[in-house]
């Protein structure tokens, strides 16, 4: 199937609704290192340009000030930091702590790959909040640990996938939907398999093809916008697969948008969520 603003209407978003930031919906968003600190701040900023209500960041302990500073709407915890930039081990039963308080997590975007990595992806999978898992979080992500009534989104691009089912980048590229369909049904996931061409596949055998024809998406930090987008909408309580479709559909248009007014490529990826709001349907 084809991705376009018309294949959304049968997958609603929630309605735009008048209340306080509790009815918007609560998201954390487990992010960036020492190394890569502005994917925490793009992913952060993403979720709220998607209309969260209330941002929670949990990040290294050696980013938290200046990340509380440049993003002064979200609350940010510090957490335990490893001599390779990352969270150590201790993190973990933080972050499943604060998972707990939510109702969405984002999390990977910026993180160090280290053997943290999956027990922080497994502590996650156990919470009832809506997920996506991105990054370094799937390099470590094992079929056995997805037990959850709720299906996760998964974020890959081609040497993730590759990752998650332990094959080859090649075999990836050579048969993106193919692969997709598989990494869906062992992970029991809403999957988006990342590319100049996007697909989002899910358990049941469904795709979706999206093809923004916005070369300017291919630069750093794109992705991490993209994934803050996820956490955004499923804050907003919208269902995995609806969030997941109008994510790639907003910010491919979002894109779009940036190429006609500052250029084809050249744009920044900060830049790309400012254009979310006004593509949100009211």
């Amino acid at each position: 199937m084809k991705l376009d603003r018309s294949a959304l209407d049968a997958h609603a978003l929630p309605p735009v609704i008048d209340g306080d930031k509790e009815s918007k919906g609560r998201v954390l968003v487990v992010v960036g290192s020492r190394d890569s600190p502005g994917a925490a701040l793009l992913a952060a900023t993403a979720a709220m340009r998607a209309g969260a209500g209330k941002l929670r960041i949990a990040t290294v302990e050696s980013i938290a000030v200046e990340l509380g500073t440049a993003m002064p709407e979200a609350k940010v915890f510090a957490l335990p930091e490893g001599s390779d930039s990352g969270f150590a081990a201790a993190a973990t039963s933080q972050i499943a702590e604060q998972a707990g308080k939510v109702d969405a997590v984002v999390a990977g975007p910026g993180l160090t790959r280290n053997a943290v990595c999956g027990r922080i992806a497994n502590a996650l999978l156990q919470s009832k909040a809506r997920l996506a898992l991105d990054a370094a979080l799937l390099h470590e992500l094992q079929p056995s640990s997805v037990k959850r009534s709720s299906v996760p989104i998964l974020l890959p691009h081609s040497g993730e996938l590759a990752s998650l089912l332990e094959c080859r980048e090649k075999d990836v590229e050579g048969d993106p939907v193919g692969c997709g369909l598989h990494a869906a049904r062992l992970y029991h996931a809403n999957v988006l398999v990342k590319g100049v061409t996007s697909h989002v596949v899910t358990p049941s055998g469904d795709v979706w093809t999206y093809e923004g024809h916005a070369p300017g998406l291919g630069v750093s930090g794109s992705g991490d916008v993209l994934a803050g987008i996820v956490g955004g909408l499923l804050a907003r309580r919208a269902q995995p697969v609806n969030a997941l479709l109008w994510a790639v559909w907003l910010h491919g248009e979002a894109g779009a948008k940036l190429a006609k007014s500052v250029g084809p490529i050249g744009f920044l990826a900060r830049e790309i969520a400012d254009e979310v709001p006004a593509l949100l349907p009211r």
